[in-house]
């Protein structure tokens, strides 16, 4: 099989473009990621700059590889990351279009990669529990309802690729914040710091510069993980309780004071 791929290049503070390269002999069985490869290795013996893309497990459990292909977060199809996309999944002689995520929040590190650490910084302001990290407790000291586990493991089955961001035309990070606020606010390790948690994790999500959901529910349509809008739902529940309860603690310290 024989491509054009039309790839998105930019270097660090410089504006980018579209290039496009052939390739050539490309098996049907062969990812995209592998035809990147081979393509950089084309590029790397005629010393030229090889297109910088991210990956790592291409196994569709880290996230890494991040692309959005023919306008499509990650690529054809559904519940499936870019790395899983296999060259069978487009027509011979197609151009196929290859560019980075689109968002204030996310922005170009070079060619295909983005940086995703404004994800890493919304987890840190509240995705954790101060459960203790020594003996395990006796399985049966906490019981937990099956509805709820299965729920939560819904939940954590993000893996923080920002394809919903991508896919997003608000640009929006609420299901990834809510998927994350979610899976610990189900399960009874979570309740210390639920109110805490939805506070400062929306807070940061907001900080960070990404826009409102609007309910296009492009985000669940686009997630390799099939996380649900509904934890958005949760999620602004739990918020606006929290922020009720933060007023009515502020109300009660001044009325003392």
């Amino acid at each position: 099989m024989n491509f054009t791929l039309s790839i998105w290049r930019q270097s660090p503070g410089v504006p980018g473009k579209m290039v496009e390269y052939k390739v050539s002999d490309i098996s049907a069985e062969t990812s995209l990621l592998e035809t990147l490869d081979m393509l950089n290795e084309e590029l790397t013996l005629k010393g030229e700059e090889p297109v910088a893309f991210d990956s790592d497990c291409r196994e569709g459990i880290c996230g890494a590889c991040s692309l959005v292909v023919d306008g499509r977060a990650h690529g054809p199809g559904k519940l499936t990351t870019s790395c899983q996309i296999f060259m069978r999944s487009f027509t011979d002689g197609q151009t196929i279009h290859l560019e980075p995520y689109r968002s204030a929040a996310l922005p170009v590190v070079k060619d295909l990669v983005v940086d995703r650490t404004a994800f890493d910084r919304i987890i840190q302001s509240g995705g954790f529990i101060s459960a203790h990290s020594g003996p395990k407790p006796e399985p049966n000291s906490m019981p937990i309802g099956y509805d709820e586990l299965e729920e939560s493991m819904d939940a954590a089955a993000c893996i923080g690729c920002a394809a919903c961001v991508a896919a997003c035309p608000n640009g929006s990070a609420m299901l990834f914040t809510a998927a994350k606020i979610g899976h610990l606010g189900l399960l009874p390790q979570g309740q210390p710091e639920r109110d805490q948690r939805a506070r400062e994790m929306v807070a940061k999500m907001d900080e960070e510069g990404f826009g409102a959901c609007t309910n296009y529910a492009e985000c669940q349509d686009a997630c390799p993980k099939g996380v649900s809008i509904k934890f958005i739902g949760r999620m602004n529940k739990d918020f606006a309780k929290a922020m009720l309860c933060a007023e009515d603690d502020r109300r009660g310290s001044m009325d003392v004071n």
